[in-house]
C-alpha cells in the first residue's frame, strides 16, 4: 500500500472566501515504512496572507513573492499523490483547499476521484474520545518528538503526523527517513525533524489490559469454542 501523509498551509481558513494554499508537504509511506521520498513546495497564492495565518505558520507575503503559482506545480503535485491513500489530519480542510485549487485549472481534478482519503483526526477522536486530539496533544500521547515545531510547517507537520499515525494504528516495521535525500520541490530552508531522532516508542499493554484481554478471550471460547488466538498461543 502506498500512502502519502499530507499537510498544507494556507492564506486563511476558508477557500470559499478566496483563500489559497501557500505550502504543501508530503511524506511517502509504503507498506507502513517511511521511504524518505517527500514532496515539498512553497506557492505564491496571488493574494495577501492574512496576519492571523502568519502568526500560525510564519510564512510572509514577502517570502512567497518569488515562489511558483499553483498552476505551475499542479501537475507535479498531482502525479506525486495520484493513486495513493492520503493521510491528513482534519482531512476536510486540506482536501477542500486542494479541490478549490484544482478547480481553477483544466482539466478539473477532484482529489477523492484519484486518491483514497484517511482522516487521522477522526481516527484519534474514535480512539481517544473526549480528549484533545490536535497534533501536539497526539505527539505527547504517543511520545513523538515535536520539539522543533515552534510554528506550523507543512513538511514538518507531515513528518510528525506520519510518526503519530503509524503509532496510532499499530506501529511500523522500519524507519528509513533520511533528512538529506528524496526531497522533491524543496529547498535548504525546510524545517524538519532530525533523521537521527530516537526510535518510535513501543506501546505495550498494561497488566490490567492484558488481564482484561484474557478474560474476554475466555468468554469468547466459552461461547464459540476454540479461537484462533488460543491456537496461536499454543504454538508459542
Amino acid at each position: 500500500m502506498r500512502q502519502i501523509v499530507l499537510d498544507t498551509e494556507t492564506t486563511g481558513i476558508d477557500p470559499n472566501e478566496g483563500h489559497r494554499i501557500i505550502e504543501i508537504g508530503c511524506v511517502e509511506v509504503i507498506e507502513r515504512e517511511l521511504t524518505g521520498r517527500n514532496y515539498h513546495v512553497y506557492i505564491n497564492p496571488e493574494r495577501e496572507v492574512e496576519a492571523e495565518a502568519i502568526t500560525v505558520h510564519g510564512i510572509t507575503n514577502e517570502f512567497l513573492a518569488d515562489k511558483p503559482k499553483f498552476a505551475e506545480v499542479a501537475d507535479e503535485f498531482f502525479e506525486f499523490i495520484k493513486g495513493a491513500e492520503l493521510v491528513i489530519h482534519n482531512a476536510a480542510f486540506d482536501v477542500g483547499f486542494m479541490d478549490s485549487e484544482f478547480a481553477r485549472l483544466k482539466p478539473v481534478r477532484k482529489t477523492a476521484d484519484h486518491c483514497g482519503i484517511v482522516d487521522s483526526l477522526a481516527i484519534a477522536r474514535k480512539k481517544h474520545p473526549g480528549q484533545k486530539n490536535n497534533l501536539d496533544a497526539l505527539c505527547k500521547r504517543y511520545g513523538v518528538d515535536n520539539s522543533n515545531r515552534d510554528l506550523h510547517g507543512a513538511l514538518l507537520d507531515a513528518e510528525i503526523l506520519a510518526d503519530v499515525y503509524l503509532l496510532m494504528t499499530g506501529g511500523q516495521t522500519a524507519l528509513s527517513l533520511d533528512a538529506g535525500s528524496g526531497d522533491e520541490g524543496g529547498d535548504g530552508g525546510i524545517r524538519r525533524i532530525s533523521g537521527e531522532r530516537a526510535p518510535l516508542a513501543v506501546v505495550r499493554a498494561t497488566n490490567d489490559e492484558a488481564s482484561a484481554h484474557d478474560e474476554f478471550m475466555a468468554m469468547m471460547e466459552k461461547q464459540a469454542g476454540e479461537t484462533v488466538w488460543s491456537r496461536l498461543q499454543a504454538t508459542e
